[in-house]
């Protein structure tokens, strides 16, 4: 009897003991930014208009919490080798697909630059809405959605935030927009989301309005947490206090009347 208690408790020791070292190594992996994925960095620096050749480019393992979603990633070498570049690359810079040039006669195919997992999604802006005219494909933004409340009153939503802009009007593109005074292209913007966020979004354009807020590009923070603002925020000069005096702070709390 004692030798099957101490055979079960030898067993239950080892599995602990394994379970642990499995925690370990997943609680590791978490924090250092998950799995890693491979890219692809410029070996040296490169020259717009220099065709891309195989062995100016290498690979590099960046967790995934750090991958942007308009990174190449090793697997899309063939895509890229022999392509034209845009912009000038550094060297050990990561590629980036708005690296790359478009001839006049050419056109990104929109599919060809959603990410596996990831789905393109358009929006359309309000008549007279000019905030998609400052937007680039390549650039971030922040999706806020203003929705009806409760008494006639609105309440403006962060919907989204660091989403990809894969393109604006049919222009997938930086450069080839760049000059374009035509105004039909700033009505239509389509972003890179999950098929989770474009379901957010399917809700909240049928019952509201969308506006975008351009982000820096080397911004990578997503704040959590942030409230709803109600529309009695512009009535109240204790939440318009609070807000203003909150560029220092981060989100505030409001609390609407």
């Amino acid at each position: 009897m004692n030798k099957r208690a101490l055979l079960i408790s030898l067993v239950v020791g080892v599995i602990g003991v394994l379970l642990l070292l499995l925690y370990l190594s997943r609680f590791e992996q978490e924090a250092s930014g998950g799995e890693r994925v491979r890219l692809l960095m410029a070996v040296k620096a490169m020259e717009p208009g220099a065709a891309i050749a195989e062995d100016q480019l290498t690979t590099r393992e960046v967790p995934l919490a750090y991958v942007e979603d308009r990174a190449v990633k090793a697997v899309e070498k063939p895509k890229v080798v022999g392509l034209r570049l845009g912009t000038k690359v550094e060297a050990s810079q990561t590629l980036m697909w708005t690296d790359l040039a478009i001839a006049a006669d050419e056109r990104r195919d929109l599919s060809s630059l959603v990410q596996p997992g990831a789905r393109a999604v358009s929006i359309v802006a309000e008549s007279g809405d000019k905030s998609f005219a400052m937007i680039q494909p390549g650039d971030y933004v922040d999706v806020i959605a203003s929705m009806p409340g409760e008494a006639d009153k609105r309440n403006a939503v962060v919907l989204l935030q660091k989403v990809l802009a894969l393109a604006v009007g049919l222009e997938t593109a930086p450069e080839k927009i760049t000059d374009t005074k035509d105004e039909k292209r700033d009505m239509v913007l389509t972003l890179s989301v999950s098929l989770q966020e474009a379901q957010l979004l399917s809700l909240a354009s049928e019952r509201g309005k969308l506006l975008v807020a351009l982000r820096n590009p080397d911004d990578q923070t997503v704040q959590d947490g942030i409230p709803d603002m109600p529309s009695t925020a512009l009535e109240d000069k204790v939440i318009r206090t609070t807000i203003q005096g909150a560029r220092k702070l981060g989100p505030v709390e409001l609390k609407a009347k």
